[in-house]
């Protein structure tokens, strides 16, 4: 048996081979949802995309998540905010410009609804129908 002391001290750990390129922090602040409910925003066939350039000087990328009660009960509003999230892991991430915050709105029925690679499909033609404004 090998010491405690000496155990642990094998192979290095590495980073995942999925990691995004930009680090996501979720908005938790009402008055940041506030002004990217007035910048830009993009409907799809599963959600609405907000989007606003917030030209601080910071690189960090922001992300937000709505589902209200129009969505449904708690069971759908929480489905449809892990699609959401799911969603802003794999598509957002990688696509996000540094210095924007984002906020994915939950459409009724639509977003629990849609099949996922749809929603990926809508989220990537909605990013890029964003920053084709002017970044």
């Amino acid at each position: 048996m090998t010491p405690p002391e000496t155990q642990g001290q094998g192979i290095a750990a590495e980073a995942p081979a999925g990691s995004p390129a930009v680090s996501l922090c979720v908005l938790q602040k009402r008055a940041d949802f506030l002004k990217a409910a007035s910048a830009r925003r993009q409907g799809t066939g599963g959600f609405l995309l907000q989007a606003r350039n917030r030209a601080d000087g910071e690189a960090q990328t922001r992300v937000g998540f709505t589902a209200s009660k129009k969505i449904g009960n708690a069971v759908l509003r929480n489905r449809a905010k892990r699609r959401l999230r799911a969603l802003a892991r794999e598509v957002l991430a990688p696509r996000a410009l540094p210095g924007w915050d984002y906020v994915l709105v939950a459409r009724p029925e639509a977003t629990v609804s849609r099949p996922y690679a749809d929603l990926c499909a809508d989220l990537e033609q909605a990013l890029a129908s964003v920053h084709r404004g002017g970044a």
